[in-house]
């Protein structure tokens, strides 16, 4: 596996959960970013969940071990053309997907997802692990 890949929230759940598959690729890949809306996304989940202090423990070794991407006006410019192509095609996806979106875009990172909706994204690498 070549090229830098960043993470959705359903990959590291599923990493979480223990998926050998997700584990697999991981470790066979060399360079792996986390965005700022994932943690954000986990910290939610984490927080509502039956488990609160263990699951909030693990994100924090997780986060503290992760290179972790934030959004700056180059990933502002990018959400804004992603968000107008989503209009204009009639096909909406979820907010915090518009951001992750915009910064595999920014930074030609190619996105690692369960998620079928990034589909609608022009120009947007992803892989399902």
């Amino acid at each position: 596996m070549s090229g830098k890949y960043l993470l959705d929230t359903n990959i590291i759940v599923a990493l979480f959960a223990g998926d050998g598959s997700v584990q697999e690729k991981l470790a066979g890949a060399s360079r792996v970013f986390v965005p700022s809306i994932v943690l954000g996304e986990l910290y939610y989940g984490a927080r509502k969940s039956g488990q609160t202090e263990k699951n909030l423990a693990r994100l924090e070794e997780f986060a503290a071990s992760s290179a972790v991407t934030a959004c700056d006006a180059g990933t502002a410019r990018e959400y804004g053309i992603i968000k107008d192509q989503l209009r204009k095609k009639g096909r909406p996806i979820p907010e915090n997907d518009i951001w992750i979106a915009a910064i595999v875009r920014q930074h030609d990172f190619v996105l690692v997802t369960r998620d079928n909706h990034f589909s609608e994204i022009e120009d947007l690498k992803t892989e399902k692990w």
